[in-house]
């Protein structure tokens, strides 16, 4: 079938984790997957960094105090691959549907905030890390680079991901347009910093599907009261952890087909037609007649960063010396 031609069910999963429990949030996770595959869901996304849980507790307690939770937060973090990919790999498998899920990825001492993107098969065919931790998250992720920046052939179609804030950096959404991203895969930690911040995501995700010609499927977590007073046992400071909620899906001329969901674990589900996306290009295509490279363009450096390199030195033999008598 003609890819533009394709219409399918996509879905925005609002979930709460597991605080600290990277098995009981899998396992969540899994669940929900299996619901999308009885729906016929063909592409979930799920809340930035679900597995275990994204790090609230670095937004309420100071920089002294983090360092047995984040010692907790590692212990509980993903290996890729590992036992989790697994689990999730096998459940997209047998639904049949296309995932994208955030995790804590613990790679060596340090963790990183992940986007790990899933095909139909069950395989593995992304993954990337946030490239720019905000705030009070660099104290807890280290950096991504620019090897992730890349959009992802998929059961679904043409795939782009990007975190949070990471939407406030044009330059990294324009690495994705360029690369003609068919579905957009976003998602927040959610339950933070009030109406503001509902109406933050409102902006960059309606924004981005306009200025895409894209279909935005956004995700976002939610706590429950019990886990805002676990984290937080200063009620002043468990006042922070509220709203922030925006789980939808957005059509490429900037409106919405499902959500924005409040609080509490459900999905924003609908069916998109991929030829919104060339209607919505005959009028504002930003990478085609409606760019001016010979003015502005972008340069991406897709270098993977290592700190070793084994480079090996060749030695070029001494040729042996014909009748020398040695």
């Amino acid at each position: 079938m003609d890819q533009m031609g394709k219409t399918l069910r996509v879905a925005a999963v609002q979930l709460s984790p597991v605080l600290f429990n990277r098995d009981g949030t899998t396992e969540k996770v899994v669940k929900f997957i299996e619901k999308c595959g009885r729906q016929d869901v063909r592409l979930a996304v799920f809340p930035e960094t679900i597995i275990p849980n994204y790090p609230y507790f670095a937004w309420v307690t100071p920089p002294a105090a983090i360092t047995d939770l984040h010692g907790r937060l590692h212990d509980q973090a993903v290996d890729i691959p590992g036992p989790v990919t697994e689990a999730i790999g096998k459940a997209a498998k047998n639904a049949g549907t296309v995932v994208v899920v955030g995790v804590n990825e613990r790679d060596g001492g340090s963790l990183y905030n992940t986007q790990i993107i899933f095909n139909a098969d069950g395989s593995i065919v992304g993954k990337r890390r946030k490239i720019m931790p905000t705030f009070h998250e660099r104290l807890v992720w280290g950096w991504g680079d620019g090897s992730g920046l890349k959009v992802f052939d998929t059961d679904a179609g043409r795939v782009g991901a990007l975190i949070c804030w990471e939407h406030y950096m044009p330059l990294a959404r324009y690495a994705l347009i360029a690369q003609n991203e068919e579905i957009h895969c976003s998602h927040f930690p959610g339950s933070m910093a009030g109406d503001s911040m509902s109406e933050q995501i409102d902006a960059a995700i309606r924004h981005h599907a306009m200025e895409s010609g894209a279909f935005v499927v956004n995700a976002t977590g939610w706590l429950t009261d019990k886990q805002r007073s676990e984290i937080a046992a200063d009620e002043s400071l468990a006042g922070y952890l509220n709203g922030g909620m925006c789980t939808a899906i957005v059509a490429p001329y900037g409106r919405y087909l499902a959500g924005p969901l409040q609080g509490g674990e459900e999905m924003a589900v609908a069916e998109i037609d991929l030829k919104a996306i060339v209607r919505q290009k005959n009028v504002l295509d930003t990478t085609g007649h409606y760019s001016r490279p010979d003015i502005l363009q972008l340069k991406i450096d897709r270098t993977a960063r290592k700190v070793m390199e084994d480079t090996q030195q060749g030695f070029e033999e001494i040729p042996e010396i014909q009748g020398s008598g040695l």
